[in-house]
């Protein structure tokens, strides 16, 4: 793999058997990264089987059990190459029970591919996984148009505008811009302006799939955000010292600076800074590193704080006010309910202490002021008490500190982002 091209993570969405497996699938075979012996194989089987034209969905469809059933289940991951970037794509699974291992698979994209069956058009699911990739906070949006093979007639100008118009107004009521979104029209089975432009439609001027995605931008740094340095392991080296060791999520940490962890709220001198036992006179977002800290003990801090600097110190919580979307709970989440959040390295049972408002999954629309109770399937905000000091921001200021999953009983029970912060 060449080492200087970029890397982002990729994450195909959408409403079931609107074709997303088969799309990675074709985009996988076009791109080189798939074997044309194996997709012959896959075509035997799938007509032997009666589901003739699913041999492109069973390349990422590798688990037996959704072969039998024609469903996407878990998150798959595989990675190809474009001239100007190596993605990872993760194939996020459509049907509805299976929302909790997309939620996985959005949480790590740097832009999604949003899936739209032309025939069909905006579904039930075409709505809800828009929301929650607005709700995980991707930032980059491309639209496939696909089965425009299966319009009537075929490859229908006047049935890909209305779609786009549907598609454009889900995007806006939920505030996305739609002018900054880049439509594609493809048919993922035919191959359609999947890597080629389309003999098939003549009337189509805008980029193939595969322009869309090197027209992707890579997330710049946030440099510019203050040093938060989640804390996943602490050492203590004989004579060298503490060596707290974590991944720079925001800012820039210096040999020389001055560092707080909180929420225990000691401080100290950062004497040096190594990564892969190279020392570094600076670290940045995205490195995994050890850092050499003065005038701190092993026992001052664990795994779960966060290193700042102390002129703009880790907000320690006292309550949070957070937006979730519930994924999976088998009764009803009412006040009271205590589970596991796991926010950056930190996992701190917390207290629903107050359910503000029920949302409308569809449109964001306040549906229901202080409710009883809220369920699978369903999106609040609510007022959350940690049950000991821990760091949360909220996500307009470092997303990547505001974000949290919520588990319980072994499972994902709820997703979401912290909007304000009640300072101890």
């Amino acid at each position: 793999m060449p080492a200087d091209k970029p890397h982002l993570n990729l994450v195909f969405i959408g409403h079931v058997d609107h074709g997303k497996s088969t799309l990675v699938g074709r985009l996988l075979y076009e791109a080189g990264a798939i074997d044309p012996h194996l997709i012959e194989k896959y075509r035997q089987e799938a007509e032997a089987k009666g589901k003739g034209t699913f041999e492109f969905a069973w390349v990422m469809d590798r688990e037996k059990e959704e072969r039998e059933r024609g469903l996407t289940i878990d998150v798959a991951h595989r990675r190809f190459d474009t001239d100007k970037y190596y993605f990872t794509i993760i194939d996020a699974p459509g049907h509805r029970d299976f929302v909790k291992n997309m939620i996985t698979g959005t949480s790590q994209a740097d832009a999604a591919v949003l899936v739209v069956a032309a025939p069909e058009g905006v579904m039930a699911q075409t709505k809800e996984h828009v929301f929650l990739a607005r709700t995980l906070g991707i930032q980059q949006l491309i639209v496939a148009i696909n089965k425009m093979d299966a319009t009537k007639p075929p490859y229908d100008e006047k049935r890909y505008n209305e779609v786009k118009e549907q598609v454009s107004q889900l995007l806006k009521l939920i505030g996305w811009d739609p002018s900054k979104v880049t439509f594609v029209a493809v048919s993922a089975y035919m191959g359609d302006n999947v890597m080629k432009q389309s003999s098939n439609m003549s009337w189509w001027k805008g980029p193939t799939l595969i322009e869309a995605l090197n027209a992707l931008e890579v997330p710049p740094k946030p440099l510019d955000l203050p040093l938060r340095i989640p804390i996943q392991d602490v050492y203590s080296i004989t004579g060298i010292g503490t060596v707290p060791v974590g991944r720079v999520e925001t800012g820039v940490l210096k040999v020389g600076d001055r560092v707080i962890f909180n929420p225990p709220g000691v401080s100290g001198e950062v004497k040096s800074i190594e990564m892969h036992h190279e020392p570094m006179q600076k670290a940045e977002p995205g490195d995994n590193i050890g850092f050499n800290v003065r005038g701190v003990g092993k026992k001052d801090i664990r795994r779960g704080d966060v290193a700042g600097h102390p002129d703009n110190p880790p907000t320690v919580a006292r309550t949070f006010t957070g937006r979730i979307v519930v994924l999976q709970h088998p009764s009803v989440i009412t006040a009271g309910y205590t589970p596991v959040f796991h926010c950056h390295t930190a996992q701190v049972a917390c207290r629903f202490e107050e359910l503000l408002q029920k949302l409308d999954p569809r449109t964001g629309q306040v549906k229901e002021e202080n409710p009883n109770f809220i369920k699978t399937g369903e999106i609040a905000v609510v007022k959350i008490r940690p049950t000991r000091p821990m760091v949360i921001e909220r996500v307009q200021d470092i997303p990547q500190l505001g974000r949290f999953a919520i588990r319980d009983m072994g499972v994902t029970v709820a997703a979401g982002m912290c909007l304000e912060v009640e300072k101890r």
